[in-house]
């Protein structure tokens, strides 16, 4: 029967065929019926091997490489293979390979490319890619531009990020989505939520209405910034909209329920999501945990362990973290001593932890002695904990040592440099304090600095020390000083009519 199959047939059963052993079936009736040089058929197979997660992707290659005839799908296919699944590098060199086939990529080979630099953060390689853009004259495509967007932005280059975005003249949902996404995972929430808010305007003739996927993006720059207004309001119209609530979005809204300090509110989001993944145990556990509920945050993990789902490390560190500040001794090292149990591999963060549980509590003689016994080279992130606690618990000899180290391992973090000045300056110690803050100075290290943040009228206003950027500064600075020589008059008020305490 198969002998009398052609290669419509085999694509048929092709696109109706899911796991890689039906693949494979099908591929072998391929072969036998002689259609494993046939292009179209190839083309097909490579893409099905590249969809199918539990295969690997070199399934995939070697179906490529028997074809003697290759057309931009079959290559853009291969290429899109492993810009998802890896390695990406691999992406590149197939790249490479087609343009020195005399092959001419197309405005679908480029998202796959970029999508494969951006993996692995590799912004000059990506640059180059966008140079090839503009020279085949696809940078004001829509498609590409969403692609360089979103490229831009994973390499940590949000400003190149925000221009491209800003040429793309007709932009569509998945551009606004990319560059919100790009400014919230590079911790830029407040630009994040202002462009939100300008999506949600009218551009030009068109609306755009927020998706799913407008929503799983804006939602961290909401947690991030607290902004429990925008939250609200993005919950309500996924009630509204009938948008299902599924992991991602679910996830997204219990964080940011959790950072505003509505713990009842996240745990009803949690209870509403019906496929719980471990990303959704992991805020709820993390949302308790950051609160204090310790015992709360316990009961979640064995809820999570009698779902059937393994525990990751991301959990672990939650969990170490809420019996952290609960000061939860014996209950944190047990909890450390079991992650083997569960397959988890103890990073250094996790070590950091637990010497962050001892050193909170008060036990740095045994913090101490554990970062010597420590299998793995103790990091910055483990001696950082160490010098949180002798800034605790004031043990100035114990934190010069660990400070060495740590200007060594981590030379540029001015908040090392700053817990050991104000330990000096309490201690009376002001020469040796000065000598750090004159390092701090000769060395160029700076100290990020603080801001207050207040919202108005849907926008976020933010406030530094000595900051004169604020458009309205001059009514800023002129309300403040009417305000302080009000408060002056006051003061002499109750200078010259002192208040009688009566019985």
């Amino acid at each position: 029967m198969a002998s009398q199959r052609n290669s419509y047939d085999y694509t048929y059963l092709l696109q109706r065929c899911k796991g890689t052993k039906t693949i494979k079936s099908i591929h072998a009736q391929i072969i036998i019926g002689g259609f494993e040089e046939n292009p179209f058929l190839g083309a097909k197979l490579v893409g099905k091997y590249a969809q199918c997660y539990e295969s690997n992707i070199e399934d995939a290659r070697k179906v490529f490489d028997c074809l003697p005839d290759r057309d931009v799908f079959v290559w853009n296919t291969i290429i899109q293979g492993y810009a998802n699944l890896g390695p990406f590098m691999e992406a590149l060199n197939i790249y490479e390979y087609m343009r020195c086939s005399g092959v001419a990529a197309n405005r679908y080979t480029f998202p796959f490319v970029l999508k494969a630099c951006g993996a692995m953060k590799d912004g000059k390689k990506g640059q180059a890619i966008h140079g090839h853009v503009v020279k085949h004259g696809l940078d004001l495509d829509l498609f590409v531009g969403n692609a360089l967007v979103a490229f831009y932005a994973k390499c940590n280059e949000i400003g190149a990020s925000r221009r491209v975005f800003d040429m793309i003249s007709e932009k569509d949902i998945v551009t606004w989505n990319s560059m919100i996404s790009g400014y919230a995972i590079n911790g830029c929430a407040d630009d994040a939520l202002v462009l939100f808010h300008n999506m949600l305007q009218v551009q030009g003739d068109t609306v755009y209405a927020p998706d799913s996927a407008t929503l799983v993006a804006i939602l961290p720059a909401c947690a991030q910034a607290a902004a429990i207004q925008e939250g609200l309001w993005i919950h309500s119209y996924v009630i509204k909209s009938g948008i299902e609530l599924d992991a991602a979005l679910g996830s997204g809204l219990i964080a940011m329920y959790a950072n505003c300090g509505l713990l009842n509110s996240a745990r009803d989001v949690f209870d509403r999501i019906d496929d719980k993944n471990i990303v959704v145990w992991n805020a709820i556990i993390r949302c308790y945990g950051m609160h204090g509920h310790a015992d709360e945050a316990l009961k979640m993990f064995s809820g999570l362990i009698d779902s059937g789902l393994h525990p990751d490390g991301v959990i672990f560190l939650c969990l170490l973290s809420a019996f952290s500040h609960a000061g939860m001794v014996a209950e944190g090292m047990e909890l450390f001593e079991k992650m083997g149990d569960y397959g988890v591999e103890k990073s250094s963060e996790h070590y950091a932890s637990v010497v962050d549980i001892l050193g909170r509590a008060g036990f740095l003689h045994e913090a101490v002695e554990f970062v010597k016994n420590m299998p793995v080279q103790p990091g910055k992130d483990v001696y950082g904990a160490l010098l949180g606690a002798c800034r605790i618990h004031n043990n100035i000899e114990l934190a010069e040592e660990i400070a060495e180290k740590l200007f060594v391992l981590d030379p540029d973090n001015a908040g090392r440099y700053i817990i050991l000045v104000k330990m000096y300056e309490d201690a009376g110690k002001w020469e040796n304090a000065a000598r750090l803050r004159k390092a701090l100075k000769e060395k160029n290290i700076r100290k990020p600095l603080g801001c207050s943040a207040i919202e108005l009228g849907c926008v976020l206003h933010t406030f530094g020390v000595e900051d004169k950027s604020h458009p309205f500064k001059d009514q800023i600075f002129d309300t403040l000083e009417r305000l302080d020589n009000i408060m002056e008059e006051e003061a002499g008020l109750f200078d010259r009519f002192p208040l009688v305490e009566t019985i």
